[in-house]
């Protein structure tokens, strides 16, 4: 293999990687963003956890993350606007790419 063929490589795997934790740091973060919506509103234990689930779920939806903003803002009703959503997503975030770094 020439020289060039082990960096083409290299470059094909940082980027397959690179891809990994940004799918990763986005579920968590849509994790996070499932149990700060559920604490708005109200719910504990199993049930802030079924619907953490629920939110990483809707990210599957379509592409982006707006699928993911509809969902939690259409539960919470008048308790977070959009942008609020959209603020507190870019938040978690860097929250969640600093939990993954520290696993």
């Amino acid at each position: 293999m020439s020289t060039f063929d082990d960096r083409e490589n290299a470059f094909e795997n940082k980027y397959a990687h690179d891809q990994e934790m940004q799918f990763r740091a986005e579920a968590r973060r849509n994790k996070l963003l499932g149990l700060w919506a559920a604490e708005l509103m109200g719910k504990t234990g199993d049930d802030a956890a079924a619907y953490a689930r629920e939110v990483v779920k809707a990210d599957f939806e379509e592409a982006g993350h707006e699928d993911v903003v509809r969902k939690v803002a259409g539960d919470l009703g008048d308790k977070a606007t959009a942008d609020e959503i959209r603020v507190k997503m870019e938040q978690l975030l860097k929250v969640a790419k600093g939990q993954l770094v520290d696993e």
